[in-house]
């Protein structure tokens, strides 16, 4: 469900599977995407949780995704074309792929430990921003900038153009009603 909303692989700045594996198991969960309706939000927390009873099944989920579906659909223009927009604001600037889109592993995972959810602190210390300061040798240097990174909050080029193409197709169809 996070792919879909965000339009990337999750945790894709990881090589190694398994500190994604242990990032999972440990509650950590890929931070929501802005824009993301709250109701879509509120189902994929609820997948992610760390006990299976908690989960939805696939009935469930199915249910409740067409309700979500069925509210865009029902949605004024207005709101819809504020939705677009909003949606156009998230543009990247930047494309990158990743070598793991494009392998596959099997792996065995033995004696992990018990799946448990992450408290909100621990969520937000995974999330919060890395800055790469840039401590020059040399006093002359002082006067060059220092860089942050952010990469995980931008959505490759494609992926965008088709959630938009996507509530396109979404405003074509309510306009037939």
């Amino acid at each position: 469900m996070w792919e879909i909303s965000s339009g990337q692989t999750p945790f894709i700045n990881y090589e190694h599977e398994n500190d994604i594996v242990m990032n999972v198991i440990n509650g950590i969960r890929p931070k929501i995407v802005p824009g993301t309706p709250l109701e879509y939000n509120n189902l994929m927390k609820e997948c992610w949780d760390a006990d299976p009873l908690k989960r939805p099944d696939a009935n469930a989920l199915e249910k409740r995704m067409l309700r979500i579906n069925l509210n865009y659909q029902n949605m004024s223009d207005e709101l819809f074309k504020s939705e677009i927009d909003n949606l156009g604001m998230n543009k990247v600037e930047e494309n990158y792929t990743s070598s793991r889109l494009f392998t596959s592993k099997i792996h065995n995972f033995g004696n992990l430990p018990e799946p448990r959810n992450a408290t909100e602190e621990e969520q937000e210390v995974f999330h919060s921003k890395l800055y790469d300061f840039n401590i020059p040798n040399n006093s002359n240097d002082f006067n060059g900038k220092n860089k942050q990174y952010s990469d995980s909050e931008k959505l490759p080029k494609e992926f965008t153009k088709v959630r938009i193409n996507s509530n396109k197709i979404i405003q074509q169809q309510m306009k037939k009603k």
